[in-house]
């Protein structure tokens, strides 16, 4: 997915590389205390935004540090507390299933407003007679107002498609 992964982990320097090893985490950061997670996470965040995923209440400052928190929903109640997001069960898969859909939802909310923005540039000076003086052309408010709905019901049915988004897999391929 293009992304960057590290772990932050109170385990044992060999365990967490051979776990990281076999995900293939980029960054390893083992024998953290549970205080030194949010430092931990402030000296990452220089290569960029930070996502955390934590399920205990040592990880609730850190969720609360990070750009996006992400609480396991099976973890405690001060992990969930914290988080700006949590996901439903145990499944790490959720994160994946999170972003993809997050992405998704950020695409279509600028093609919204990509569009809404250009409907209203060319359609309301019309709408208001600039073309009146060149053309003798007068919009029918009726015509304006069903325009307008026509406007709002393309929005609603573009959004629609984010009903079809297919969560990742851990391949990165969609399921």
């Amino acid at each position: 997915m293009g992304l960057k992964t590290a772990m932050i982990s109170g385990d044992n320097a060999r365990t967490a590389a051979a776990i990281a090893r076999q995900l293939g985490i980029d960054e390893v950061r083992a024998e953290v205390l549970p205080a030194d997670k949010v430092a931990a996470i402030k000296s990452l965040r220089q290569l960029g935004k930070i996502a955390y995923v934590g399920d205990g209440i040592n990880d609730a400052p850190a969720l609360a540090e990070a750009d996006v928190g992400i609480a396991v929903g099976t973890g405690t109640d001060a992990a969930i507390e914290s988080a700006d997001v949590v996901l439903l069960g145990g499944d790490l898969k959720g994160v994946l299933n999170a972003i993809t859909v997050s992405r998704a939802t950020m695409k279509n909310i600028w093609e919204n407003l990509f569009w809404a923005f250009g409907y209203n540039v060319l359609l309301i000076p019309v709408a208001a007679g600039a073309l009146y003086p060149a053309f003798g052309i007068l919009l029918s408010p009726m015509i304006g107002a069903g325009a307008m709905a026509l406007s709002s019901v393309f929005v609603v049915g573009n959004a629609q498609r984010l009903r079809g988004v297919k969560p990742a897999n851990l391949q990165g391929e969609t399921a």
